[in-house]
């Protein structure tokens, strides 16, 4: 039995369903708004590689070491991103939360918080993890000023960690949170998304 069963996490409008051939279409549309591939320091695919992204996390998923999500805004349907638990190891009930992108008319809104909501709170209260994990380009200011934002931790950084896509090396921040601070952060996370926007 794998440690990550296929499962629908959905809440606030968004749905986590885990991500098949069939989001490819909607995938592409997703990443197609905002052009989000020309980032540099992001995982988001370029159009004529939606397929063999999905293929590679079906791949890793087989593996044992990635479980990805389509994003789905319940409201219209549309695929809107996707996250996905990453190297995951059961030995040390730990797993990290990544490849995390979402089409620009989402960005800033609910949806960043609703789906670390719903993937910590899976991960904490029904995994069972003692660690939950991110890690992003050290370039990547955004992405870790939002893991700061959700309370998490950080560790240190990894020095020529990592190839981004343009073949340039790249620093690796790492961050994380423990089972015990767990509850504060979801009190947290709770009152940032039932404040009025």
């Amino acid at each position: 039995m794998a440690f990550v069963e296929p499962i629908t996490l959905s809440a606030r409008g968004v749905s986590l369903i885990p991500l098949s051939l069939a989001h490819e279409d909607g995938l592409r549309g997703a990443a197609a708004d905002g052009e989000l591939w020309n980032i540099r320091v992001t995982s988001v695919p370029e159009p004529q590689d939606t397929r063999k992204y999905i293929e590679d996390a079906l791949a890793m998923r087989e593996a044992g070491h990635r479980f990805a999500f389509a994003v789905i805004d319940e409201h219209s349907g549309k695929v809107i991103g996707s996250s996905s638990y990453h190297d995951i190891v059961p030995a040390v009930q730990r797993l990290e939360i990544g490849w995390t992108w979402y089409a620009k008319s989402f960005q800033r809104s609910h949806v960043n918080s609703t789906c670390k909501l719903l993937l910590m709170t899976h991960a904490f209260e029904t995994l069972g993890c003692h660690v939950v994990g991110w890690r992003t380009d050290n370039f990547n200011f955004a992405s870790q000023a939002a893991i700061e934002r959700l309370g998490a931790k950080k560790d240190g950084v990894l020095r020529g960690h990592a190839l981004r896509r343009d073949g340039t090396i790249r620093d690796t921040v790492m961050y994380s949170l423990r089972s015990g601070e767990w509850p504060e952060v979801r009190a947290q996370l709770l009152h940032a998304l039932n404040k009025p926007r």
